[in-house]
């Protein structure tokens, strides 16, 4: 009981941006059943930010005016809960998650800390469950900050679909996902919150990369492409902002300022340069963002710098090994080493077109 309700909790503060008060006041019956093609939509209370007439807080919450949206392992894990809380209770109801337990509401959840204690036991017997079944690649890591808590989650999730837009592709649809039914499902009223930390995380990221660019191009690094003079004005200006991105006004500030929409992309082995009218990204559809999964080496918003060029050839060469086992059909491996020389054709042309910093932007 202990180790589902706290897979339970860590996977609806993990997948639906709630805060952990928030997660902990959801009610039986939160989530019904959609209409056929529509989404599931979680129906809950938010407490932040909540007063009474007399400008005290009001502890008791109110009813969230935009529910949040919920993908399917997060409608699976409150469909466990349902199963074991009383129907009109509290899905995280103390006389239901307590030992010994009964089935009668007592309208209040465990606390906190209980949770917190659970979720360092889930990790600890998830790890040691996965060593007895030979799943070493399972275990949970030590976390080197310290206990996960209750906390943690929103965050985490806001840094992973800010900063793995092109990761592993499980992760890359999930995060993908997370992003499109959060931006389609609530309205703009219901705009703060978890958009707040998304923002702050982009804006991050952004940051970051135009500081490792600086950097780089400051130690001699060079960088190619259509967007390589642009990419280098806009690294000029990351020592102004670096490290100091801890609200959403300066995250705002950030991501409007058309100068600095700049964004790492590793797995296509280039850097998006964005411009709405150059991007190739965003032919069939609408968007305010690049789609990092759509980049084209055509594309007039590309640069690559020395590091992408390493990795256009490590990735050739990887390619090239794969077609020359035997264990790979003649079809695809002539498919392998078409894209090997592709890419090598790609790092060869960073080299004979590359410019650095120092040399004229005008």
């Amino acid at each position: 009981m202990r180790h589902v309700s706290a897979a339970c909790f860590i996977v609806l503060a993990y997948l639906t941006g709630m805060r952990p008060g928030e997660v902990m006041a959801l009610e039986h019956g939160c989530c019904p059943d959609p209409a056929e093609g529509g989404r599931h939509l979680i129906y809950g209370r938010v407490f932040k930010g909540v007063h009474d007439q007399d400008g005290n807080h009001y502890s008791a919450g109110q009813v969230r005016e935009v529910p949040w949206v919920a993908i399917p392992p997060v409608v699976t894990a409150i469909r466990v809960l349902e199963h074991l809380a009383p129907e009109g209770g509290l899905l995280f109801d103390a006389s239901v998650h307590t030992i010994p337990r009964g089935r009668v509401s007592t309208g209040r959840v465990f606390g906190y800390e209980a949770m917190r204690h659970r979720i360092e036991d889930f990790a600890i017997w998830a790890s040691q469950l996965a060593v007895r079944l030979g799943r070493g690649h399972e275990v949970v890591p030590d976390d080197p900050h310290g206990a996960i808590g209750v906390a943690r989650f929103r965050r985490s999730l806001a840094w992973h679909i800010a900063r793995r837009p092109g990761g592993l592709v499980a992760l890359a649809i999930q995060y993908g996902h997370m992003r499109t039914a959060m931006s389609a499902g609530y309205a703009a009223r219901g705009r703060g919150g978890i958009h707040e930390l998304l923002d702050i995380e982009t804006a991050r990221a952004t940051a970051d990369t135009l500081t490792t660019l600086h950097d780089d191009l400051a130690a001699g690094a060079g960088i190619s492409g259509p967007a390589a003079r642009r990419a280098i004005h806009a690294a000029a200006q990351a020592p102004t902002f670096a490290g100091s991105i801890r609200t959403h006004r300066q995250a705002r500030d950030i991501l409007g300022n058309p100068a600095l929409t700049v964004y790492d992309n590793p797995r296509s082995f280039l850097m998006c340069v964005y411009n709405r009218d150059r991007a190739l990204c965003h032919r069939l559809d609408v968007g305010d963002a690049p789609r990092l999964d759509r980049c084209r080496p055509s594309c007039a918003n590309v640069a690559h710098t020395d590091h992408h060029a390493d990795q256009l050839l490590q990735h050739a060469q990887t390619l090239e090994k794969q077609a020359a086992s035997e264990t790979v059909p003649g079809p695809l491996a002539d498919r392998l080493s078409q894209r090997a020389g592709q890419l090598r054709a790609l790092a060869d042309r960073h080299v004979h077109d590359r410019i650095n910093a120092q040399e004229p932007t005008a």
